[in-house]
């Protein structure tokens, strides 16, 4: 009975030694296929690329002014509205000009009675009964007068506040009947024919503006709105300031927009778009990288077959594609796939694929 037993534990033995030994057969098979597989690769290629960059933005009017009251008073009448447009030299507002207007009333009066008083004195002066030392002081007192009447009729003048300039009136900040005083803000004025937009761009994206703008031909850059739409009026960077803010790192450039609809107004914001094209670039697909410690990497294969990884350094980043600034030429030979199953300096097979056909599967893979 015992010889039994130890038979049939001897036999179950043998089944659980076979089976394990077939699988770890099969593993080594497996394995040695996977090694053996072809890998897919590819040479990295130069094409024209087409850079969108995008920037959050400001929109400005060229002109934007506060309109404040010259002197003091009470604002006897408005004769514009709150968002209509004003046209240069328009009248705005009235602050009631008693005072100005009874000083103005007396320096025209102390001018004629001077005046006349001079005319008569030439007449005697011309028949030499009066010096010429009289008649050089009584000129005097006229041309004095005659500056009092100036001021008065310029301080009688401010009281009636006409607009600099056209553009469009915001909101009344006081209102009719209420004591104004000097230098007092009635409302502000918007010239929005055509609008400043400011972005502000980091170190890296300038320098790299500054390196491909090979001319002084003029860049135009596009507008999206808040609303998500995009500006039909193209605008153009015309000039960048002088220096960086050291503690966001960037730049302002300005853009001029022009604004026949009056669409846009002060103050809005949108995104610009920056669209650079960059020719012969060197390019590599998006797949054929990997990221190790926020830096970027790829399997370059030599030509026995032993994978180096190899640091690229990105320019930009396109739809499936990445722009090479440095790390890779036309000759190197770039592991397109397969990354988590092989390690640096391991030898492989590999298929060389056509541009062409990769590009295909990687918009086959988008959709």
């Amino acid at each position: 009975m015992s010889s039994m037993l130890r038979q049939r534990v001897f036999n179950l033995l043998f089944l659980i030694i076979s089976i394990l030994t077939s699988a770890g057969i099969m593993n080594c098979h497996s394995k040695h296929d996977e090694k053996s597989a072809l890998l897919s690769a590819i040479h990295p290629w130069r094409q024209d690329v087409e850079i969108n960059s995008t920037y959050v933005a400001q929109i400005k009017a060229i002109q934007h002014i506060e309109i404040r009251a010259f002197e003091k008073g009470y604002l006897q009448t408005i004769y514009v509205d709150e968002g209509k447009t004003i046209h240069k030299g328009q009248r705005m507002f009235q602050i009631m000009p008693l005072l100005m207007q009874a000083e103005y009333n007396k320096a025209l009066a102390e001018y004629e009675a001077v005046n006349i008083e001079y005319l008569n004195t030439q007449k005697l002066f011309e028949e030499k009964i009066v010096s010429v030392s009289e008649m050089n002081l009584l000129k005097a007192r006229l041309n004095k007068s005659k500056a009092v009447l100036n001021l008065a009729k310029t301080h009688l003048d401010l009281t009636t506040i006409k607009a600099p300039f056209t553009g469009i009136m915001d909101r009344f900040r006081v209102r009719l009947g209420s004591l104004i005083e000097e230098g007092e803000l009635l409302t502000t004025l918007s010239d929005v024919s055509k609008l400043w937009v400011y972005f502000n761009v980091s170190e890296f994206d300038y320098l790299n503006f500054k390196t491909r703008k090979q001319s002084n031909k003029p860049i135009q850059v596009k507008l999206m709105l808040a609303n998500g739409e995009e500006y039909k009026h193209a605008g153009v960077i015309d000039t960048i300031e002088a220096d960086f803010d050291n503690e966001t790192g960037t730049i302002p450039f300005r853009a001029t927009f022009p604004n026949p609809e009056r669409l846009l107004r002060h103050g809005e914001t949108g995104n610009v778009i920056l669209k650079e094209e960059i020719k012969n670039a060197l390019v590599v697909p998006q797949k054929a990288t990997f990221e190790v410690l926020d830096k970027r990497y790829v399997f370059t294969v030599d030509a026995k077959g032993i994978l180096k990884s190899t640091e690229v350094n990105i320019l930009q980043d396109v739809p499936h594609l990445f722009v090479l600034q440095n790390g890779l030429s036309e000759e190197d030979v770039v592991l397109l796939e397969g990354h988590g199953k092989v390690r640096n300096g391991e030898r492989v097979r590999i298929k060389l694929e056509d541009k062409e056909t990769v590009l295909k599967g990687l918009e086959l893979e988008a959709h």
